[in-house]
Formats: structure tokens, C-alpha cells, sequence
């Protein structure tokens, strides 16, 4: 098994961070629409059935798409995201929640919060481990910090590597490096090690969504007019209840995902201080 690599760091640490993440193209919704909605419902149901309340503080926050969905949930919200564009789409989209922009490394709260949230984040940044320490400082003393990260070893990327698409699991692909900004992949022993090296307790890893085909061809999927109509294949034929198949294959591969974390998608990790 190949050791993750990551793409270069720029010299001089966090400099020029801010306008680096201010210019990744990758917005929720933007690429692969259907595929980020479906996965966009997943990841806020994954995050809720280990959150602890009153509070939340969503790092990476994006266009907020997920943070709203997220806070009705909370009495107390706050967004952080280190693009100027998309903290300006956030507060526009949802003037209820309460978004910065700054570094993640950078941003200190007023006040503890009890749930914080690095949804794909971690995949971006300079020095994870670094990143993991000081947002820990932000943390309620029984909070939970919530991370989910793109899995190397998802069952999709073990089948591109067989096909030859990749190199090998870790490999950055062009989307990856021009259009989202990844600097890394990770596998579970990965985050755990990364968490534990930033003086964090793991209480509980897993994993989110069966995946074994690629964004785009999930996507592609997910827009047929097969599943409407109940094809062989694409539905149970003659079915006499009215069924939402496709709606039943995503649960399908969520729930599925549950058994096999270590081929989902996203791996997560819920640590404490």
C-alpha cells in the first residue's frame, strides 16, 4: 500500500492561504449537482447522529448550503470559510446564520462551541495537524469535533487504480488539484493519526456512502429518467406501490456504506479534547 502523498505546500506556511482558497473554482452545486445534493443529505444526517448541542461551528462553511441545513438544529451558528465569494453567497443566501471569513487556522471564538465541524477541510489545508490543534482551542471541554474527509480507498478509487485511471489510490487527479483545491487523500488510520498527533481523543470513525463509481458517472446516474419509470434494473418491475427508486438506491448505498466504512466515499471521525 502506497504512503498518501500530498501536493506541495506553498513556501512560507499559511501566506497567501487566504487568496489561495478564495480562488478554488469548487462550489456546492456548481459541479455535479445531483451527486453534491444527495451526498450534501448524508453528510448533514451522519453529522446529527453525533453532534452534541447548543452550538455549531462549521469551518470550510463554503456557500452555507450545508450549515443551513444544519441549523435549525442548533440555537447558536457560526460559519466560517476562508473564500471571500463564498462567505459573501452564504450570508447572502442565509441571512439568519452568522458567517466569517478567515483562515481556520486563524479564526478564534468569543465562546466555546459544543459541536465543530470540519466538513472536507482537512484535504485542503497547509498542515492538518497543525489546523486540528488550534481549532481545538475553540471546543467545549465535553464538545465533539466532527471531521469527514474524501477516502483514498473508497471502492471507487480501488476499481480506478485496477482500471488504470489512477496511479494509485492517493493520486490527485487534475479535478482534484484544478477545479477542488485537494492537496491530500486520506485513509482511516490517516485521520486517526493526524487527530491523535494533534493531542485529540477518537471516540467513534465510520463512514459515508457506498461509492463505487466515479462523481460524475454517480451523477450522470442519478439524472436518468429510468428510475421515474421503474425499468428492470432500475426498480422492482410491476411493483404495486409507487416508489421513489431512485431515492431507495442512495439510502441503499448509505446504508450499506455503514457496514463497509473503510470503501465509502467520505470517512469520518468524531474526537474531543
Amino acid at each position: 500500500m502506497p504512503d498518501p502523498t500530498s501536493a506541495p505546500s506553498p513556501a512560507g506556511g499559511l501566506e497567501g492561504e487566504l487568496e489561495r482558497q478564495s480562488g478554488i473554482q469548487w462550489e456546492r452545486g456548481k459541479f455535479f449537482a445531483a451527486y453534491e445534493d444527495m451526498m450534501g443529505d448524508y453528510i448533514v444526517r451522519s453529522v446529527l447522529d453525533h453532534a452534541r448541542k447548543p452550538s455549531l461551528l462549521d469551518f470550510a462553511c463554503g456557500n452555507g448550503a450545508i450549515t443551513a441545513m444544519l441549523a435549525p438544529h442548533f440555537e447558536r451558528v457560526v460559519g466560517v470559510d476562508a473564500s471571500a465569494p463564498h462567505v459573501a453567497t452564504a450570508a447572502s443566501a442565509h441571512p439568519g446564520i452568522e458567517f466569517v471569513q478567515a483562515l481556520a487556522e486563524d479564526y478564534r471564538a468569543a465562546e466555546p462551541f459544543s459541536t465543530i465541524t470540519l466538513l472536507n477541510l482537512l484535504e485542503h489545508v497547509v498542515d492538518p495537524v497543525d489546523l486540528l490543534a488550534r481549532v481545538s482551542g475553540n471546543l467545549a471541554r465535553d464538545g465533539v469535533l466532527i471531521v469527514n474527509v474524501p477516502n483514498a480507498l473508497a471502492a471507487n478509487r480501488r476499481i480506478a487504480r485496477m482500471m488504470g485511471s489512477l496511479a494509485d489510490e492517493y493520486e490527485l487527479s487534475p479535478f482534484d488539484l484544478e477545479i477542488a483545491g485537494h492537496r491530500r487523500y486520506y485513509d482511516t488510520a490517516k485521520l486517526v493519526a493526524d487527530l491523535e498527533s494533534a493531542g485529540l481523543r477518537v471516540r467513534e470513525t465510520g463512514g459515508i456512502f457506498y461509492k463505487m463509481l466515479s462523481q460524475a458517472q454517480i451523477d450522470w446516474l442519478l439524472l436518468q429518467p429510468h428510475w421515474d419509470r421503474g425499468e428492470f434494473g432500475w426498480g422492482r418491475v410491476g411493483a404495486e406501490d409507487a416508489k421513489d427508486w431512485r431515492k431507495a438506491f442512495c439510502d441503499a448505498c448509505y446504508e450499506y456504506g455503514k457496514q463497509r466504512p473503510a470503501e465509502c466515499n467520505l470517512i469520518y471521525a468524531v474526537a474531543g479534547r
